[in-house]
């Protein structure tokens, strides 16, 4: 970036554009740049093999780069966008070590037992705020840890991955404006802003968004041909979420007692396996409505709901107004029995 000097006599003047230049080159130095990484590693009792480099994006980690393992070491120099959280893994069927990078150089010693957990990253501050983070997560709230430190990468990440689906829309808001300036253009603050616009459109009061996804059977089904006469749980879930899972006997008891009585359950899953899907289906015997576009954290319904975690539900009435969202376990048979004890 060129900056232009003009010279003014008046000395506070010269004060106000010093400071403003000193200002400009502080945010230099926490913008996201792409830059030739300077990443070395070993792995623990592997002396061969290749170590893959991922990138996140939308919870989602794909692979860019990779480097082969020679006598228990790699090295990675690829130009990459710094700082930014990547993952590293031997196997890109598995969740990766969640490493944050930075323009510096930076050592890692891979372990791959137990989820990377016993890994070890050198030379990453961000790693640092990272992994401190998740020894004291269950006790943070999160505008005191992003008041900590409001520059760092993970103080957005942090806000995005593990708070966002628990805030209103104007706590997003709020905790975002705590985040300092250099981090606004950001994957994570980007997809916040636009949670806190969705996440207004879908508040107890407003209609349901329609939408049009596919059936097990490759049908195209809409949602709105389902509205109209029953209350609807638009259940999203997955597969593979154990949460998820665990809640579905809940729903099933639900929709035994009450389908007969003007209550139905519409599931939109998360899934990127067919036959996953389609198991779980069975085993968990959930007879209503399946859909899903098996597009994971890309799902169109769920981007159209703004939903970050799962289960996440919405109760929705048969005028196509939502009435409730993430009522589950013994409150959505209360809810329910308070709605359709007459019937």
């Amino acid at each position: 970036m060129k900056v232009k000097l003009t010279l003014i006599n008046n000395p506070m003047k010269k004060i106000f554009i010093l400071t403003n230049l000193i200002f400009i080159s502080f945010l230099g130095l926490y913008a996201q740049k792409e830059t030739s990484l300077n990443l070395t590693g070993s792995v623990k009792d592997v002396n061969e093999g290749t170590v893959y480099l991922q990138q996140f994006n939308n919870k989602i980690f794909d692979t860019i780069d990779s480097a082969v393992i020679k006598d228990g070491t790699f090295a990675f120099s690829s130009s990459i966008i710094l700082p930014e959280l990547y993952g590293l893994t031997l196997d890109t069927s598995q969740t990766p070590l969640y490493i944050f990078l930075e323009d510096k150089p930076i050592s890692v010693q891979l372990d791959t037992s137990d989820y990377y957990r016993n890994s070890i990253v050198k030379g990453s501050k961000a790693q640092e705020r990272f992994e401190d983070f998740k020894t004291r997560s269950s006790d943070i709230k999160i505008g005191d840890f992003i008041i900590e430190d409001p520059t760092s990468m993970v103080s957005a990440y942090v806000l995005y991955r593990n708070f966002s689906y628990r805030l209103s829309p104007q706590e997003i808001r709020d905790n975002v404006n705590r985040l300092d300036n250099s981090l606004k253009t950001t994957q994570y603050v980007t997809v916040l802003n636009e949670l806190a616009e969705t996440m207004e459109t879908v508040l107890p009061g407003n209609v349901a968004p329609d939408f049009v996804t596919t059936t097990p059977d490759g049908r195209n089904e809409r949602f709105s041909d389902h509205i109209g006469e029953n209350y609807i749980l638009l259940d999203f879930w997955a597969a593979w979420c154990g949460p998820c899972r665990r809640d579905n006997p809940n729903i099933v008891a639900a929709y035994q007692k009450y389908k007969d009585k003007g209550f139905t359950v519409y599931g939109v899953s998360l899934d990127r396996s067919r036959d996953a899907w389609l198991k779980a289906i069975q085993d968990d015997e959930l007879t209503w409505t399946q859909v899903s576009d098996l597009a994971f954290w890309n799902s169109k319904a769920a981007a159209l709901y703004g939903v970050r975690a799962i289960p996440s539900n919405f109760l929705i009435d048969p005028n196509g107004r939502i009435i409730a969202r993430n009522i589950k376990g013994e409150d959505l048979q209360d809810k329910l029995e308070e709605l359709l004890s007459n019937k």
